[in-house]
């Protein structure tokens, strides 16, 4: 993609190296500021073979080569720039890229970590350094999905590919009638149309007529629900807007957004949207499955990186509203464009800045409770050592496509279709609370979830149907906490899992039933061995106790406290003491009165199980506390 991804979307060139130009230099600068690669990879070239090769014209080399993904030549020209005395961190990063799409990961990695001590602020360095095996993980989710390069695949470049109402629409330069830009030496793009046949082939291709297409560069399309209009981005040159730049005389135009409608004839009445401006891009517009949303990508100020997601809102006459950066979460440092976002509201884009295999791979995230889920790669076969962009998939079927200049392609950017075979490795958990007596929904209970050693992932109410939702990594086993006043807490396991979405229901019981006359009936509050400090899973238990006695405000307790049979007599009386006060310190600490509650530790006197020998388990039971109620009970 490197070869159209910045002349189709005019991200401006700038030299890594802090090598001054010469006179030398200038026919081959000239090529470069014009964006004519090609031409000033040659030019460069014929100074080397001269001898007059340093820093600043490898340097040159490297990026020419990088912007037309020629990645053997552009690593073999970084690593001469670098040789002969250049050192800018960005030029360790395309370096490192250029590596890593020749398969070279460990080479790849050493240049990151250059990068990472320079830069260790940088999102990309954050990511590397917290996560180094991160190609291993990547590579070892497996295959899934099915790629197949499609037979409407030309010697140019091709890509994007987006259905509505029967028709496919990608975006190409295989129209030899256009000029070629200089970049690559391929004709400027155009929209074109397909048919989908029943046999799943694309057939009849149609070149759009010109109120879509001009003599510049259009870009990849998007529809409204309702297919009636069509959302694409053009360069400003048609608009008569650009920049001149005063020493080679090279203009520079940015990407506007467009929308048209579709009428008897096709689509027509062509728009500028509202949110161009002469002064940045805005680009690879896609729109929401309800209407009310547009993403796409640009490089207005503000933004984290070279390009970021953006969202903005669409009402029902097309109006745009003020778009968002989708955060620093979604955006690094690089590049993140091509946004998809999905019938199920899975936001998929392409990015630079994430870790990946190499130049731009395709991530995925969605957004819950107005939070961003972690950042995911699609894995293999989507992602690959080139640029893989473009991707879309309809959520229901699997199906979809992906773009990619990977090796074996029939052009310099081909159109893959895509079907998944398995989920993607996010599970969504679904959790329902309901009142155990009744089965009506709990709203506002507060549910955690933690994980396997009992940290805290999350915290949010139950919504007005008494549901949560929460977003893990596959294979990340977890427990969904429940807490409502007026009701017991409880908990649900949820094992570890690959599947996509995990319903789980979790039922309170109202506080009342764990009173009797005589005692509080807790779920039993165990110590680890030898110990006495309150646990996680014992604070949970001894919040009920907290509810029971706001509730009843005149009720006192007595805390009893047990050990198992090991260690001396006295030693567990004294530790059965200890535990007793600590318990009895984490309910005064909720804010009941210290004379409502008191401590008697017993010892091994009183064992649940009376054992010789005794199993683990039987240790684990006679290790407790219980509360009996002294006066002021319900029914006192």
């Amino acid at each position: 993609m490197k070869k159209i991804q910045l002349f189709i979307f005019a991200i401006l060139i700038s030299s890594t190296s802090v090598f001054a130009q010469s006179d030398a230099t200038k026919k081959a600068d000239k090529l470069f500021a014009k964006y004519k690669f090609v031409d000033a990879i040659d030019a460069y070239n014929k100074l080397v073979e001269k001898g007059e090769g340093d820093a600043y014209v490898y340097s040159r080399l490297a990026e020419a080569n990088y912007n037309i993904f020629s990645t053997i030549e552009s690593e073999k020209w970084y690593a001469k720039a670098l040789e002969a005395g250049a050192s800018q961190p960005e030029m360790l990063f395309k370096y490192s890229e250029m590596l890593k799409a020749n398969g070279k990961y460990d080479a790849s990695n050493k240049q990151m970590d250059k990068f990472a001590s320079m830069r260790p602020g940088d999102d990309r360095a954050v990511m590397y350094k917290a996560n180094p095996e991160y190609l291993s993980k990547i590579l070892d989710k497996g295959k899934k999905f099915n790629v197949q390069n499609l037979d409407l695949n030309s010697k140019m470049s091709d890509f994007g590919g987006t259905l509505q109402d029967g028709k496919l629409y990608i975006t190409s330069s295989r129209n030899a009638s256009r000029k070629n830009y200089g970049w690559n030496e391929e004709p400027f793009l155009d929209i074109y149309s397909y048919t989908a046949a029943e046999d799943g082939s694309y057939q009849g291709e149609t070149l759009l007529d010109g109120k879509i297409n001009t003599k510049y560069h259009e870009g990849i399309t998007s529809f409204t629900p309702d297919g009636k209009t069509m959302y694409f981005s053009r360069e400003s040159f048609f608009e008569n807007i650009y920049e001149k730049d005063s020493l080679s005389n090279t203009k520079y135009s940015v990407l506007h957004l467009f929308k048209a409608s579709k009428g008897a004839n096709g689509f027509s009445q062509v728009e500028a949207l509202s949110i161009n401006s002469q002064n940045y891009s805005i680009k690879n517009p896609t729109i929401s499955a309800d209407g009310s949303a547009i993403y796409f990508a640009s490089d207005m100020p503000g933004g984290f990186g070279n390009f970021d997601i953006y969202k903005a809102s669409l009402d029902g006459n097309g109006k745009v509203g003020t778009p968002v950066n989708m955060g620093q979460k979604v955006n690094t440092e690089g590049q993140e464009m091509f946004p998809y976002i999905s019938d199920n509201n899975t936001l998929y884009f392409s990015s630079t800045g994430h870790l990946g295999l190499g130049g731009m791979d395709v991530f995925y995230t969605k957004e819950i409770d107005g939070k961003m889920a972690p950042i995911r790669n699609v894995g293999i076969p989507i992602n690959s050592n080139g640029d893989d962009f473009a991707f879309r998939m309809n959520e229901e079927t699997g199906e979809g496509f992906v773009s990619s200049n990977r090796e074996g392609g029939k052009g310099s950017d081909d159109i893959y279709g895509i079907k998944k075979l398995q989920p993607l490795c996010d599970v969504l958990i679904v959790g329902t609370v309901l009142d155990e007596k009744t089965g009506t929904p709990l709203v506002g209970a507060l549910t955690t979830l933690v994980d396997a050693q009992g940290n805290v992932l999350a915290s949010k109410p139950a919504n007005a149907k008494g549901v949560v939702e929460y977003i893990v990594e596959c294979e990340t086993g977890t427990e969904l906490q429940v807490t409502m006043d007026g009701y017991e807490s409880n908990k649900v396991t949820i094992a570890a899992s690959n599947e996509e979405e995990v319903a789980v229901t979790v039922s309170l019981k109202p506080i009342e039933a764990i009173v009797t006359p005589e005692r509080v009936i807790l779920n039993p509050i165990y110590f680890d061995y030898d110990k006495s400090n309150i646990t996680a899973r014992a604070a949970f238990e001894l919040d009920n106790l907290v509810q029971v006695m706001n509730k009843y405000p005149n009720m006192v307790i007595q805390a009893t406290s047990h050990t198992d049979f090991r260690g001396s007599n006295q030693y567990n009386q004294r530790l059965s003491e200890r535990r007793a006060q600590t318990t009895t310190q984490y309910v005064i600490s909720k804010g009941i009165a210290a004379s409502r509650i008191s401590a008697s530790g017993r010892g091994e006197t009183e064992p649940a199980i009376d054992c010789n020998p005794c199993t683990d388990q039987d240790h684990d039971l006679n290790r407790r506390s219980q509360f009996f109620i002294i006066s002021g009970g319900p029914q006192q």
